[in-house]
């Protein structure tokens, strides 16, 4: 066991490899972690200050021409969890570094172009996390699901993705794509929790209960996507998303890992900092009643 509590790194125990099978998935279990939700909880915030420490590196090395940047694709049926890992996990960086985007239906604009054009104009700029809260995945997931393209169309868009994902990937970007796995038992149970509280309404959309009514064909959806554009460039990491202490101890590991993998130090700097130490002692600034500040 690793003296953190994984006892397979994230990455790895989260990965999806080939033969992966999403059915056979335990939506409550908890992949590579050996604890429990009362070690998990102060490991994920101790992590969510490193990821914090890593994020303002990123984006230190973008403000003084770095080209690197990470984006987190975040995939998942109503209620797994996309906003509360948004929320917590990326809540707990410097939000001026952060580029959040969420995906909705296409607007009259988005719907005129190719369906990756949306997604482009949102890519991360250097040095910046990007977040996808939905993605370019909607367009063979619901597309395919609800019909809205012939088959022919949507089983070209496997192809595309992967070479898009790899375009995006040797321009310098980390692509982390979290696909929050949730069981039906607990969908119901989450869904329910919003109708039944009145702060919870807002969250509450009937369609919902349409995508819900279709499970068996987004689990089928999920599963193409995972055969077909898990890749060595841009893998997928399948998170349990039944327990959110987890779910969001995975997320804050994968991008601990990925802003890692970057093995950036701080940026060189011209400045001369003895020079400037003097000058910043020799100025006075007057105080009220005249005096000048020591």
């Amino acid at each position: 066991m690793g003296h953190d509590g994984w006892q397979v790194p994230a990455p790895q125990a989260l990965r999806a490899g080939p033969g992966f099978d999403l059915a056979a998935l335990d939506r409550a279990s908890t992949p590579g972690w050996s604890g429990d939700r009362e070690a998990g909880e102060p490991h994920a915030a101790a992590r969510g200050e490193r990821l914090a420490e890593l994020q303002e590196l990123l984006f230190a090395h973008g403000r003084t021409g770095g080209t690197r940047s990470v984006l987190l694709v975040l995939q998942g049926l109503d209620t797994a969890g996309k906003g509360g890992i948004v929320r917590h996990v990326i809540g707990a960086v410097d939000p001026q570094g952060v580029m959040l985007r969420s995906f909705g239906v296409p607007t009259e604009e988005e719907r005129a172009h190719h369906y990756l054009w949306r997604i482009r104009q949102s890519l991360p700029r250097p040095g910046y996390l990007g977040v996808f809260d939905r993605s370019h995945y909607e367009d063979v997931l619901v597309v395919r699901v609800a019909g809205l393209v012939p088959p022919e169309v949507w089983q070209a868009r496997y192809a595309e993705i992967n070479a898009f994902e790899e375009e995006v990937t040797a321009s310098g970007t980390v692509v982390v794509k979290v696909a929050l796995a949730i069981s039906p038992d607990e969908q119901a149970a989450r869904l329910r929790e919003r109708l039944e509280r009145p702060d919870k309404h807002w969250k509450y959309n009937p369609g919902d209960l349409d995508v819900r009514a279709q499970w068996p064909a987004y689990e089928e959806a999920y599963q193409a996507v995972l055969d077909r554009t898990s890749t060595d460039v841009a893998p997928w990491y399948v998170v349990p998303a039944d327990r959110k202490w987890y779910a969001r101890l995975a997320v804050t590991e994968l991008l601990v890992h990925a802003l890692e993998g970057l093995e950036l130090s701080w940026p060189p700097s011209d400045i001369d900092p003895a020079a400037e130490l003097a000058r910043l002692d020799a100025i006075r600034i007057p105080q009220p009643g005249g005096a000048a500040a020591d």
